[in-house]
């Protein structure tokens, strides 16, 4: 690990909370956007970031590239291949979020992994610890169902970092009520079965499931997977979410991007058009 950062933030998961307090009151769903830290490279991975701050989002997902995302489709896998073919590691995640916190201080930011590259290739405690003081507000472990996660959520939440939980279409109304129940910093919403990835229509069914967790949680519930046009944010919007994440198809204009195909001013228009849509 680098040297820590001296000044703590005792409550990361705090201004989670209050970014979603602000969009309640601005009566609209918070914009949730995905990339891979890294992707294509460190640096020009923090310029993508300032663009989608630039383009309106109001929560950032910083993904853990990550060797083996089985839950990831093809746009997702390709990105995490890109940032690891450049050198990055889940410690040089932090150091991203760093550079990122540093220039956005008002921009939650929300770690999405799987539990393996975090948690063994460093020591666990210490990764939650540094990932606070970088700037990391929240954790969303992809692979860590209640019943597995004794012995990483004391680490969690001693670090003051959030912890999102997933529900999926098929999650019965009593699996539920127990991942709601260990959630912290907010609910996702899986809205398509299967990996990540662009779909042509929005889910169907959404609005229903929305209001059956909203029964058992009083944290904001957001939604994601499938979601890649401002038609579908429009949506997912109208669904009573408190958030639409996008992240394939932005990952898609990085990977453009990456390949000499497109530009940083490519993913801010594109990401602008879909926050206009809120």
């Amino acid at each position: 690990m680098k040297t820590q950062t001296k000044k703590k933030n005792n409550n990361p998961n705090e201004l989670i909370g209050k970014t979603f307090n602000r969009i309640r009151s601005e009566k609209r769903a918070a914009f949730v956007a995905y990339i891979t830290a890294g992707d294509p490279d460190a640096k020009r991975c923090i310029q993508i970031a300032d663009a989608l701050v630039e383009a309106g989002i109001d929560i950032l997902e910083l993904g853990v590239p990550f060797s083996d995302p089985l839950a990831d489709g093809e746009a997702n896998q390709l990105a995490a291949g890109r940032a690891i073919a450049a050198g990055v590691t889940p410690v040089g995640v932090l150091d991203i979020a760093k550079a990122i916190r540093k220039k956005h201080p008002t921009l939650p930011i929300v770690l999405f992994t799987y539990i393996n590259p975090v948690a063994h290739s460093v020591c666990f405690g210490g990764y939650c610890r540094e990932a606070a003081l970088c700037g990391v507000n929240a954790i969303l472990p992809l692979d860590l169902p209640p019943e597995e996660a004794d012995g990483y959520r004391g680490h969690i939440d001693n670090a003051g970092l959030g912890f999102v939980n997933l529900v999926a279409p098929t999650t019965s109304e009593r699996r539920m009520k127990q991942l709601v129940a260990s959630a912290t910093a907010f609910v996702y919403y899986v809205a398509q079965e299967g990996v990540t990835g662009e779909r042509k229509t929005f889910a169907s069914g959404v609005s229903e499931r929305i209001a059956m967790i909203k029964k058992h949680t009083s944290l904001p519930v957001v939604v994601g997977f499938g979601i890649s046009s401002p038609e579908h944010v429009k949506e997912a919007a109208a669904t009573g979410v408190d958030g639409v994440v996008v992240g394939s198809a932005i990952v898609r204009k990085v990977e453009a991007f990456a390949k000499g195909q497109g530009s940083i001013d490519d993913i801010r228009g594109f990401v602008k058009k879909l926050r206009k849509a809120l």
